[in-house]
């Protein structure tokens, strides 16, 4: 946009910038239904504000979705976008996994803000420090949406660890340890797998993995301890990048 001919009003906008402005506004909302869950979170604890996104996501989402419908002009059933229920199972899989890969990508370029002005170090600091926001909430998220009890066991885990972000975009399977444990691997990683590409080693991930899959663990059964069993830097065979071990004793707190 030329600094010479600022618009004063939306209105005045072309077509193009109404375009990036209405892009910039979604990202508004994003960042704002963000910070009002900080916030809480900051203030009156996580447990509390779990339970106002619960509240504000019900009703918010409704409302969302019966504006865009209006103002699109499509239609709405079951609360749900009609074109989005129509559309192919195969194509909303795409989307789904579309979705994940920008939630990654968006990951990734975060991390790299910070690495390309301040440095690695800074960089992973504040990336594990993230992990230990985001997967709790990504679990509390999962739980919602399928309806899992508050301890759900190693059964449950492993069904929440198949709705993951990461669960649409990489390799994973699950070995039976014992009676009350489970190994979960990564069979490949989307990230790992680039980086093969280019010819360069692993991401030293270890510590922001300690950090995510404990805390997942623990917020879809506070009673399931985590192991890490290698994870790069650590070496790993070719057929998987990083192995983890999930336990639960019986009577465990």
């Amino acid at each position: 946009m030329n600094e010479k001919e600022l618009p004063t009003a939306i209105e005045e906008l072309s077509q193009e910038d109404s375009v990036r402005f209405l892009l910039d506004l979604f990202h508004r909302n994003i960042i704002h239904h963000a910070l009002w869950f900080t916030e809480i979170s900051h203030q009156m604890g996580m447990e509390k504000a779990l339970a106002a996104m619960d509240d504000a996501l019900g009703r918010g989402l409704d409302i969302q979705i019966k504006r865009f419908a209006k103002a699109l002009g499509f239609s709405v059933k079951k609360g749900l976008p009609e074109p989005l229920l129509d559309m192919p199972k195969e194509k909303l899989l795409s989307l789904i996994e579309a979705v994940s890969a920008n939630w990654l990508a968006t990951d990734g370029v975060w991390f790299q803000a910070v690495e390309f002005t301040h440095g690695m170090n800074d960089a992973k600091r504040c990336n594990d420090s993230c992990w230990g926001h985001f997967s709790p909430f990504e679990a509390w998220s999962i739980k919602r949406f399928l309806g899992l009890p508050a301890n759900a066991g190693l059964e449950g885990l492993k069904t929440a660890l198949n709705f993951r972000l990461y669960a649409n975009l990489n390799k994973q399977s699950f070995e039976d340890d014992s009676p009350h444990s489970f190994i979960f691997h990564m069979n490949q990683c989307r990230v790992q797998a680039a980086r093969q590409r280019k010819g360069l080693d692993d991401y030293p991930c270890k510590s922001g993995g300690l950090v995510e899959y404990t805390y997942f663990a623990r917020a879809i059964d506070a009673r399931i301890r985590t192991e890490c069993l290698a994870c790069p830097p650590d070496p790993h065979p070719e057929e998987w990048v990083c192995a983890w071990r999930f336990s639960l004793t019986e009577g465990a707190p």
